[in-house]
């Protein structure tokens, strides 16, 4: 049994991982081709006009989480989370394809653009489904004293996904002329994506479910709280994610389209240094959670939070001044890490908030909402900011903002690394 139960527990914690991954960079891909987007399906008298309805298209999605998050979160809480993380990985892989594969408004209008909408619709309802799930799946699989680490590489998988449509988003934009790139090119990551969905499926059909959500269907809960506190979680856990998506949003996926707008760097440029900053998210983030197991998951959350209200500001501006390309990297790379801090003990601290039992729908719900009202629409926010004020820095106001409202949420937390997972 010793020896069965570890391959058991790496199988299924890989599964979620894999597929995790997939399912970001089908989500993420379309941020990273937006200046295209804008041209291909919201073309209008000016850019920026063009850009603002491309990012709202791609806010558009994450108003569709918190119901993706309610619906298959509630799914996941009845049936299990092995059948929820069936059904969000379909999901995403189809609107991804849907996005490839519509025609331009050139060639049919109107109808475009509202097609984009409709499949960034369906891959909002799915990651919100998808992110609550497969968190509540890691750290529910993961050994005593271990859901630091094991939480963690649920963020770094979503980092890796990430990394993984800039990568493919700069390819693609490095080895095709601009004129190729603009013509087909774009539509190279979304179908990739769609090829990349069946890999998910097929792992994640030949997995067991969480030994945790078992004995929450076969045992009586002693914990068992008043009707009204799983709101109270979804709401501590929506204030704790503040800073965690406007921070991912602003810096990994805005990021590119500041640098070609603001800074005037070409777009394989600004994607290259997008990714550099990822790598760093993806190595770092489960380093960070192994560490959360042994200090505890408050003193690097707050340390994030303070971090990123010293440094933003700086930061932005060091990147408007005119440094060479170089600094811009480095300048991404501080800033990815900041990120990474925070998100290394973030999943499992957020899961720690909510008993088994309703852990998938209300963490899901608090998460979801916060996505939706401050990370997906941070890249709208950021480009009508910075056309209203004439500031290019008003983004770094943004996510200052966000680090000083989750500090003073996880200030309140109680550690819970070394409590039993309820």
């Amino acid at each position: 049994m010793t020896a069965r139960v570890p391959r058991e527990v790496r199988r299924a914690v890989a599964a979620a991982v894999v597929g995790n991954v997939l399912e970001w960079y089908d989500f993420a891909v379309y941020a990273y081709m937006a200046t295209v987007i804008a041209k291909k399906f919201f073309p209008a008298g000016d850019d920026v006009t063009s850009l603002l309805s491309t990012f709202a298209a791609f806010g558009l999605g994450f108003v569709a989480r918190p119901l993706g998050g309610i619906v298959i979160g509630r799914l996941g809480d009845l049936k299990g989370r092995k059948t929820a993380l069936l059904v969000t990985i379909v999901l995403m892989a189809g609107g991804t394809v849907a996005i490839g594969l519509v025609p331009t408004f050139e060639t049919i209008g109107i109808v475009a653009p509202i097609l984009v909408v409709l499949a960034r619709l369906v891959q909002g309802f799915s990651a919100g489904g998808e992110w609550g799930g497969s968190t509540a799946f890691i750290v529910e699989w993961a050994p005593p004293g271990r859901r630091g680490l094991y939480g963690s590489l649920q963020q770094c998988s979503v980092a890796a996904g990430l990394l993984l449509g800039s990568g493919v988003a700069a390819l693609v934009n490095t080895w095709l002329s601009a004129e190729a790139s603009d013509s087909w090119g774009w539509r190279i990551p979304f179908l990739l994506g769609g090829l990349l969905g069946p890999v998910g499926l097929y792992m994640r059909t030949h997995i067991a479910e969480t030994p945790a959500f078992v004995r929450s269907t076969t045992v009586a809960d002693p914990s068992r709280q008043p009707p009204a506190a799983p709101v109270m979680l979804a709401a501590r856990a929506f204030s704790f994610t503040v800073f965690w998506t406007v921070s991912y949003y602003i810096v990994l996926t805005y990021m590119p389209t500041f640098l070609q707008k603001q800074v005037g760097v070409a777009r394989s440029q600004a994607l290259w240094a997008t990714t550099s900053g990822l790598l760093v998210m993806v190595i770092a983030t489960p380093l960070m959670g192994l560490l959360s197991d042994r200090v505890g998951r408050r003193p690097l959350l707050a340390l994030a939070c303070v971090a990123s209200l010293v440094l933003t500001y700086p930061c932005f501006k060091l990147m408007l001044s005119g440094v060479p390309l170089s600094t811009i990297f480095l300048v991404q790379l501080a800033l990815a890490f900041v990120i990474a801090v925070f998100s290394g003990p973030g999943p499992a601290a957020i899961a720690e908030i909510f008993p088994t039992r309703v852990r998938s729908t209300w963490m899901s719900t608090g998460y979801s909402f916060a996505v939706a009202i401050f990370g997906g629409f941070a890249p709208f926010i950021a480009t009508w900011l910075i056309a209203r004020t004439g500031d290019p820095l008003a983004p770094s106001y943004y996510l200052m903002a966000a680090a000083a409202i989750t500090l003073v949420v996880v200030l309140r937390l109680e550690e819970t690394a070394r409590a039993p997972l309820r």
